[in-house]
């Protein structure tokens, strides 16, 4: 099939292109390419510099690429932000999702899978959540993905397009962006890696499902490949347990140490301080991927233990590749 990615550049979005491609799939990704990289995708992969919230430029991508599916990853994805402009967040989450669906509609698409968000629609809860629980968003991002559930089951009703609303947990591992707050795993690597000091918002115990971009590559490729008997979907995509923030960052800083000593570096990585707490953060977010089991034949194969050192390998060979003696502590 030829699929169209948007946000394809990016961190989630360029690990779906590599699962696309690697599954014999043709094709193509529309990113600003604000925060995503050329470099995160494969050769052979036609790239269409567009912004989702320009109806006109999303057209003609559509009119160029034509695609049979399509994989909607561009977002503004900052909590914060989304509480400091809720109207930007809206404007890229809502209306920039209604051009591609429009365009998609246009150009018949069959199949579109969007990447919505577990934790910030369902708020707060102490027990993983299924997809039976009642969507409770308490930030305004987390209410744009669950309005933008809402418009792909109208287009699905009315326009007969299947529609799957991936609801992932905290996605993290490698490519992720280090500069913004969604990339908490990615800005305690990068920082204890090279020296600079880590911080935690509030106490720190803030408990989180963190699953692995790879696992989560995997299930936006089952969507695509799995023909549900229902023509609108929305399925988490998570690992059911949690980690909280502080647990994390000694997780983090253990493997960067780890890391560094391979290196030859000796200094101690030190652990992070506090700061204030994040406004719009909820205290636990967890969700139960059973469904997707049920529907994709999906379940995660990689936990924290096992993808935190992944990731920071990651970072570390990164860093080392574009400035070799950055990974040094205390420098």
């Amino acid at each position: 099939m030829k699929v169209l990615v948007t946000g394809g550049a990016g961190f989630i979005g360029s690990h779906i292109v590599d699962a696309l491609v690697g599954a014999g799939h043709t094709v193509a990704v529309l990113d600003d390419l604000s925060s995503g990289s050329r470099e995160n995708l494969p050769e052979g992969v036609d790239v269409y510099e567009a912004d989702i919230q320009d109806a006109a430029g999303v057209d003609a991508v559509f009119d160029a690429v034509r695609p049979d599916w399509v994989s909607h990853q561009a977002a503004q994805i900052s909590v914060s932000r989304s509480v400091n402009e809720p109207a930007y967040d809206a404007t890229v989450n809502v209306v920039g999702l209604l051009n591609v669906l429009t365009s998609a509609q246009r150009v018949g698409v069959t199949k579109v899978v969007f990447a919505s968000s577990g934790g910030a629609i369902y708020g707060d809860v102490t027990v993983p959540a299924t997809e039976q629980n009642p969507g409770n968003p308490i930030s305004p991002y987390g209410i744009t993905k669950w309005v933008g559930e809402r418009y792909l089951q109208f287009f699905n009703q009315m326009h007969g397009m299947q529609c799957v609303a991936m609801r992932y947990a905290n996605v993290y591992g490698p490519r992720q962006n280090p500069h913004g707050e969604a990339g908490v795993v990615a800005v305690f690597s990068t920082r204890m890696l090279t020296g600079e000091p880590t911080r935690v918002n509030g106490d720190g115990k803030y408990l989180r499902d963190y699953v692995y971009v790879g696992d989560v590559a995997r299930a936006n490729l089952a969507a695509f490949e799995t023909d549900l008997e229902q023509g609108f979907a929305f399925i988490n995509v998570g690992t059911a347990q949690g980690t909280d923030v502080n647990e994390l960052a000694e997780l983090i800083r253990q493997s960067a140490s780890k890391e560094l000593q391979d290196r030859g570096e000796t200094g101690e990585i030190a652990p992070p301080g506090f700061g204030p707490a994040r406004p719009g953060d909820i205290r636990s977010s967890l969700i139960d991927p059973s469904l997707a089991a049920e529907l994709l034949d999906w379940k995660p194969t990689v936990f924290v233990r096992e993808g935190l050192p992944e990731t920071v390998a990651w970072f570390a060979q990164k860093l080392l590749a574009t400035q070799p003696d950055l990974c040094k502590v205390g420098t």
